[in-house]
């Protein structure tokens, strides 16, 4: 089953490498700032993300409406 089918899992999608700067510069961030997401996640793999890939997470709110997160993926630690 795919964990991305399940009605309460956010949409997560990769953000293209070259988008990431201008994402940093809107938000006036550094890569690392993000929060993180490990590339042993269900969804990460599921996406097929690797370890410096961003991805964003789009969720729907009953009080804000749609929302949208950036996570950076991880590596786990050996």
């Amino acid at each position: 089953m795919k964990v991305s089918s399940h009605e309460m899992v956010p949409t997560h999608e990769i953000i293209p490498r070259e988008e990431i700067p201008l994402l940093l510069e809107k938000y006036d961030i550094k890569l690392q700032q993000l929060p993180k997401l490990l590339d042993t996640d269900p969804l990460v793999l599921e996406v097929e993300a690797t370890p410096g890939d961003v991805l964003k997470i789009t969720r729907m709110s009953p009080t804000a409406g749609e929302t949208t997160y950036y996570r950076l993926v991880i590596a786990t630690s050996p």
